[in-house]
């Protein structure tokens, strides 16, 4: 059955680079997703905010999909941070656009703000819709604390989007875990669904030519992090781990760290860079650290191919697409043992699992790692076929359609009430505001 479905990305458009302040695993999953949605024969378009003057009101993107540019706060980068504001115009003209060109059958939810605009097209014109939250507020703030900058209400409106979405897709495990218990969700609207990586992309690529590309020595110890430069990835604790291999069990091992806010390594652009040079020096470890700046994604797989290992040990983790990306290269991971990476990651057969915040056991798994050759090429092999198995874009979009098979059948009820932007307030836990809160938009 065909669907005419619409993904809403408040903050993540599939068009970004990657590699930014707030570009990363959402703007995969999300152009994957349309992708292989479109493949399978459905129609597909992606609502994210206009962050450029010039940028169209429509692209047609590739066959089947389109991506449309939501005029929703300045027409410029804005931290995600600081975009709930700007939901209700989001929402406003979406519906807008529903009404002027037609229904969708079915709405996927990218995060908390985009789950705020499909609440109130589907509060106005009946659409149901399905949330995938990428990253939970309440496990954010256990972690970051008083890091954590999202407003406070984020985590009323996930509470209610628990409750009034059709359906919910958990990226592992844990996820659906923390919605179980830190947000009462039924488990009877739960269904788990990993992310994916795309066999177009990445495949394994002979270490001897990655490293020869990228201009290494052959019988050079390689480890790389690729991924966004923020604190909570706790690319600091990869590079202490880097400090204790050296100074407790004597290997030397350089560390690429791949990623940033441009091409070349620039701690004005990205000020996490100045942070962990400080730390690398401290560690000893200043000339076997290297950022490489951000790279394409056509490079990545060098990168990952000329690495013995990806090393990726968060403080959290939704779920993480780098350690897949990795896996199908052939490259083993090391990543912390949170989230998603304890089910990707099988500790042991296609790497290992280490404590986030304990560097010196990170050492030690790396001098265990290169203390069996032969265990290097064996966890390699497990990892490719793994994630070959487990985790392409095409099995990711199957069970994803699946999910909305379900959700088209159950009959959705059209509310009469008053639109949430309309009430005064923010911090929604006052009875009387949460029920008009919850309300419909009025035509």
């Amino acid at each position: 059955m065909t669907q005419r479905i619409a993904l809403i990305s408040d903050h993540a458009s599939p068009l970004a680079v990657l590699g930014g302040v707030d570009s990363g695993g959402q703007n995969v999953y999300v152009a994957h997703v349309a992708r292989q949605l479109a493949q399978l024969g459905h129609q597909v378009d992606v609502f994210t905010r206009r962050d450029q003057e010039t940028l169209p009101t429509i692209v047609e993107w590739c066959s089947g999909v389109r991506v449309i540019h939501v005029p929703a706060g300045p027409a410029e980068f804005v931290r995600k941070e600081e975009l709930l504001p700007h939901m209700a115009d989001f929402a406003r003209w979406m519906i807008g656009f529903c009404r002027e060109h037609g229904q969708y059958d079915l709405i996927h939810a990218n995060f908390f703000m985009s789950g705020m605009v499909a609440m109130g097209v589907k509060q106005a014109l009946g659409t149901p819709f399905v949330i995938t939250f990428h990253a939970l507020g309440q496990v954010r703030r256990q972690h970051q604390q008083e890091a954590d900058q999202f407003p406070p209400e984020r985590l009323d409106i996930e509470e209610t989007l628990v409750a009034e979405a059709d359906a919910i897709i958990a990226e592992c495990p844990q996820d659906k875990l923390d919605l179980e218990t830190l947000y009462g969700a039924d488990p009877a609207k739960l269904y788990i669904v990993p992310c994916g990586f795309d066999k177009d992309e990445f495949w394994p690529v002979s270490q001897k030519f990655a490293r020869q590309t990228l201009g290494f020595a052959q019988d050079e110890r390689i480890l790389v992090n690729i991924g966004r430069l923020v604190p909570r990835k706790g690319i600091d604790n990869a590079i202490r781990g880097v400090g204790h291999l050296k100074r407790d069990h004597g290997i030397d091992a350089t560390l690429l760290i791949v990623g940033g806010n441009s091409d070349i390594p620039d701690p004005q652009l990205t000020p996490e860079i100045e942070r962990l040079t400080r730390i690398a020096e401290e560690e000893g470890a200043g000339q076997r650290v290297i950022f490489t700046g951000r790279r394409s994604r056509e490079l990545l797989k060098l990168y990952y191919a000329a690495a013995d290992a990806l090393i990726t040990t968060p403080w959290y983790e939704p779920f993480g697409i780098t350690p897949l990306e990795a896996m199908a290269c052939g490259t083993p991971v090391i990543g912390a043992d949170v989230g998603g990476l304890k089910h990707s990651i099988v500790d042991g057969k296609t790497g290992f699992l280490v404590p986030p915040h304990k560097p010196q056991v990170l050492g030690r798994r790396l001098a265990q790692f290169y203390a069996h050759p032969e265990q290097i090429r064996r966890m390699g092999r497990s990892a490719l076929r793994r994630v070959n198995s487990e985790f392409t874009w095409e099995k990711v979009a199957r069970d994803i359609a699946a999910v909305y098979y379900v959700v088209a059948d159950r009959e959705v009820e059209l509310l009469q009430t008053g639109p949430w932007w309309e009430v005064e307030g923010t911090a929604l836990q006052d009875g009387e505001v949460r029920a008009k809160w919850l309300g419909a938009l009025q035509s």
